[in-house]
């Protein structure tokens, strides 16, 4: 006669035993059960649509009336207005490039060359190429690296929609290895938090001078002529930085117990010296001085730190300041017109333009935040706010511990686990 333990652990492995036949889809023998079980709650309150997506999203763009949502092997679309699936492709990456009704979706696969420019609408392939190794994104064209041998890499821009061909110009040889979707560039990087997604703003316009790493080098081509117009090395320790059509020299020399910082921004092709500043610390260096991460900031605007540990957003453009804060303001995003700004529990967005604040919101002490073309994002406690950057007016405001991966001109795209949810504005 069979022990109660040993029917303890027959029951234990039948339990086992169903529950994996249940999940995998091969045999439920409770269907509603489960249904139960598997049913999520809702992402947030006020949302249009919650959809089940078919894994944890990589990405999640939304072009016109399309929201395209990025796996690890594969890409697909909902209609904005129904959630319904529209189309799906194998990809092992994806990226959106262009603006409006006419962005497109570029996807490939890894460690193969080439990639495909898909209609967002339908998923058809507009154009295909067999040669690139890495491909860069942006509202107004896709650049893309070829390498044919050791000594012949060839920069090339194309119209993301028409696909007719803007510049192509000779690098010679790329030593450090660059492949797939936007791949790191000596630029700056963007500030903001976790629970928004780096890409919710959409892709970025073409900087005027893209800086091409190369062993320690940088190789700098200016996209309107599509021209070399320079190649720069850093020196033991430097860091180069192309940001804002300037050529950035972040200089950090370890001495007396300390770091000695300072910045020269030139422009090519003549090196000319636009501006230069002793003592600023664009915070590229993690300790020992070791230049090892580019500059933060957003576009063509970079955050410094002065002798006094006062933070500063600078025009990288021209060497102007544009927001001066004391001790205990801290910048927690920007973009190229506006800053989050916090001081104890408020938060405060600085325009630029304007060169003041044009909103201010209180309690919000440990709160994060994103800048994006049309709404500020804060995030704190569970808590989700859509700001209009011009006036801090609210357009959004819900509890819940979803994700931002997309804010549009009329809503966000929330995700929460394999959940995914449209917010309306308003």
């Amino acid at each position: 006669m069979a022990s109660s333990g040993t029917w303890k652990g027959v029951t234990l492995v039948a339990a086992v035993t169903v529950t994996v036949l249940a999940s995998t889809g091969v045999w439920n023998p409770f269907p509603k059960l489960w249904e139960w079980v598997n049913t999520s709650g809702p992402v947030a309150p006020g949302t249009r649509w919650q959809q089940r997506l078919g894994g944890t999203p990589q990405s999640v763009s939304v072009i016109g009336e399309s929201v395209i949502v990025e796996y690890r092997t594969s890409v697909e679309a909902y209609n904005l207005t129904t959630a319904v699936k529209v189309w799906q492709s194998d990809a092992d990456w994806a990226t959106i490039a262009g603006q409006g009704d006419d962005a497109v979706v570029v996807t490939g696969r890894l460690l193969t060359k080439g990639y495909q420019v898909l209609d967002a609408r339908t998923g058809t392939v507009r154009r295909a190429d067999t040669e690139a190794g890495a491909v860069w994104a942006y509202q107004n064209g896709i650049v893309d690296l070829r390498c044919s041998g050791g000594d012949d890499c060839r920069l090339t821009a194309w119209e993301p929609r028409l696909g007719s061909q803007l510049w192509s110009v000779a690098t010679g040889g790329i030593g450090f290895v660059l492949h797939a979707a936007n791949p790191d560039l000596p630029d700056s990087r963007r500030l903001g938090t976790g629970d928004v997604d780096d890409a919710a703003s959409g892709p970025a316009m073409m900087p005027g001078l893209f800086g091409l790493p190369d062993n320690g080098q940088v190789r700098v081509i200016d996209t309107a002529t599509g021209r070399l117009v320079q190649t720069v090395r850093a020196g033991p320790e430097q860091r180069i930085a192309v940001v804002g059509g300037r050529v950035l020299t972040i200089t950090g020399t370890a001495r007396d117990g300390t770091c000695y910082y300072g910045v020269v921004a030139t422009a090519p092709p003549g090196n000319r010296t636009v501006w230069k500043r002793d003592g600023l610390n664009l915070r590229t260096a993690e300790s020992d001085c070791k230049q090892d991460r580019d500059p933060a900031g957003g576009y063509d605007v970079v955050l410094g730190v002065d002798p006094y540990g006062r933070q500063e957003l600078i025009n990288a453009a021209d060497g102007r300041n544009l927001w001066y804060g004391d001790k205990t303001a801290e910048v927690l995003s920007v973009d190229d017109r506006y800053a989050v700004i916090r001081s104890g529990d408020t938060l405060r967005g600085w325009s630029f333009s304007r060169g003041k604040a044009v909103w201010r919101q209180n309690g919000r002490a440990k709160a994060g935040a994103m800048v994006t073309p049309y709404a500020v994002i804060v995030v704190s406690s569970g808590r989700v706010t859509a700001l209009a950057p011009e006036n801090g007016a609210v357009r959004a405001d819900v509890r819940t511990d979803a994700k931002v991966f997309a804010a549009t001109s009329k809503g966000l795209i929330l995700v929460s686990g394999r959940d995914m949810a449209y917010l309306p504005y308003g």
